[in-house]
């Protein structure tokens, strides 16, 4: 689709870029010529990835950082400055979990917001700073997901986080489009990840009936949405600021504002507590794994 240097030169962070769709975006902007920094909380997790990279020939490094906290954030754009500004910033730390919202508790509530909304912030505001103070141009993707403008049953702390960064970018394309930094977002649909069926799809038939609903009929492919966002951290998108664009084959002009998990409000208590036991365990496994 690209040459294979249409990222040479440019040096992007990724945060939560050791596994899921974080890693598939390094891969790709590894491929085409870019240096990838990524960060996140588990410090084997982003060693493997960076030994996986550097193995095939791509300048990588990592920086053991919980976004969630802005000191930290301020350390890692300190030690990434050290050596040469970034370029790019791909928020894409997440958390989310399928909850009743009135059983959920403040800490529940927060461990979503602080990841997502709070460490978006963080990590622009540090960027944005420095390119500010060092007249440096710059590009931040947000990935983000239909739920932000349409709402989304059960999963209220991840939607009101992603609406959150939604507005958060939209401002900051206007705020900051005349210093040369631009603000792009991305709403995936369904790109299957390792750990995130068991928190997000609790029924294996109602995952494929949530399949059936798209448009195109299938789940996204990662290199499509790699590709995607290859394109829009590059100089050819560079007349896009402060957009956001559903990568979901068709499925959020169909489901409305959660009408894939309305299954959901016929569940009781034993329905919920058996989930809550086979997802934790599931994720227990996957991060075992890692």
């Amino acid at each position: 689709m690209f040459s294979g240097h249409v990222l040479k030169g440019k040096k992007i962070l990724i945060t939560g870029g050791g596994t899921g769709i974080g890693k598939s975006l390094g891969t790709r902007f590894l491929d085409l010529g870019a240096e990838i920094v990524i960060c996140g909380r588990r410090e084997e997790v982003l060693r493997g990835t960076v030994a996986e990279w550097t193995s095939s020939g791509g300048k990588a490094s990592y920086v053991v950082c919980d976004v969630r906290q802005p000191d930290k954030v301020e350390a890692m754009f300190e030690e990434i400055w050290r050596d040469r500004p970034l370029d790019g910033l791909v928020n894409n730390a997440a958390g989310n979990f399928i909850a009743r919202t009135e059983t959920l508790s403040a800490r529940a509530f927060d461990a979503v917001i602080n990841v997502v909304l709070h460490g978006s912030a963080y990590c622009a505001m540090a960027a944005g700073k420095r390119w500010i103070e060092g007249n440096h141009k710059g590009t931040i993707l947000s990935i983000l997901t239909s739920a932000a403008w349409q709402g989304r049953a059960f999963m209220v702390p991840s939607a009101t986080a992603k609406a959150g960064v939604l507005s958060m970018m939209k401002s900051l394309a206007n705020e900051w489009g005349p210093k040369g930094i631009r603000t792009v977002m991305v709403a995936p649909g369904i790109f299957p990840t390792p750990g995130a069926s068991a928190r997000l799809y609790p029924d294996p038939a109602e995952y494929e009936a949530q399949v059936a609903r798209v448009p195109v009929g299938r789940v996204g492919q990662h290199t499509e949405l790699a590709d995607f966002c290859s394109y829009l951290m590059s100089e050819y998108a560079g007349f896009i600021n402060g957009e956001c664009i559903a990568m979901d084959g068709g499925a959020s002009l169909v489901e409305g504002g959660g009408g894939t998990v309305q299954y959901l409000h016929n569940w009781g208590p034993e329905h919920w507590e058996e989930f809550r036991t086979r997802a934790a365990r599931t994720v227990a496994s996957q991060s075992g794994k890692a």
